[in-house]
């Protein structure tokens, strides 16, 4: 799936064909999250990362290429490394914006909040992917009126993030060592992590930002071959599952690499968020050549 998803640019391509990415993250508590989404983005290929949020220095530090301005993006990342609690009516107001823009959302940690009080009672599907972890999904459960008891075992978690996409009309990315992504047409894919090291902080920050290129990329794609970028779906479903492999394999890339094997090594070595987002390129490459 990852493969058939992902595209490599000829001389037909411009940065709009190949994605441009809308990432409006990070607070002044928690700017990392901004740079870590970013890197995500910009190392999976976007065309052009576009940065709104409240950690532009931070991030034109980290990744001077990022455009620090408003204007066309074909796909949203928002919410990571915020705090509904502290978030202000203004910033609320942005992201509410956003998320009834018509254009496909990747919303993470503080923003989840936002998606069963937009959503409910509201008919039809919104383009929107959610990537709760755990304890993430539960809260949204609750908010939304479902069971929500933390399952034991892969099947219940299927079944969980199956009936949560259905609920909320949403693409579901249930974030785990087994991570698992539903649509509201009841398909469910799993993809296994090749590398238990991803569980560190900020992985999440990154695999926002992985998701946010591969569907502003597949968005591009298809409004030049179709007229509209309009992602349905079964489409969200493939852009996240890809998300998904290319981060865990990127994440045992960086671990390999680190313990001193090769690329495809065994992944015995710890990692860090940024390891994870260097070697987006690799798994992009390695998903590409399988084609």
């Amino acid at each position: 799936m990852a493969g058939g998803t992902l595209h490599r640019p000829d001389g037909t391509d411009d940065k709009y064909t190949r994605g441009v990415v809308g990432v409006h993250t990070g607070s002044d508590a928690y700017p990392g999250a901004a740079v870590l989404g970013v890197s995500g983005a910009a190392r999976t290929g976007a065309g052009m990362v576009r940065y709104t949020g409240p950690a532009r220095d931070a991030v034109l530090r980290q990744r001077p290429e990022t455009v620090a301005a408003e204007g066309r993006v074909q796909a949203w990342v928002i919410g990571s490394g915020t705090d509904p609690s502290s978030r202000s009516d203004a910033e609320t107001d942005t992201l509410r914006g956003i998320l009834s823009g018509g254009l496909p959302v990747v919303v993470d940690a503080g923003a989840l909040d936002l998606v069963p009080v937009l959503r409910s009672g509201a008919a039809g599907e919104a383009p929107w992917i959610v990537t709760p972890h755990a304890r993430e999904l539960a809260r949204l459960r609750t908010a939304a009126g479902l069971d929500p008891a933390i399952p034991a075992d892969l099947a219940g978690r299927i079944a969980q993030a199956t009936e949560t996409a259905a609920a909320l009309g949403v693409v579901v990315l249930s974030k785990g060592a087994d991570t698992v992504v539903a649509e509201p047409g009841g398909m469910a894919v799993t993809v296994a992590a090749p590398t238990s090291w991803l569980a560190s902080a900020g992985t999440g920050d990154v695999l926002a930002g992985c998701l946010g290129a591969v569907t502003a990329g597949v968005a591009g794609r298809r409004g030049r071959a179709t007229g509209s970028e309009h992602l349905d779906g079964a489409r969200l479903l493939a852009c996240a599952a890809t998300a998904a492999w290319l981060h865990g394999h990127a994440g045992a890339a960086a671990s390999a690499r680190l313990a001193g094997h090769a690329a495809d090594g065994a992944p015995d070595a710890p990692i860090l968020a940024l390891d994870v987002a260097d070697a987006l390129p690799w798994a992009v490459a390695r998903a590409l050549a399988a084609v």
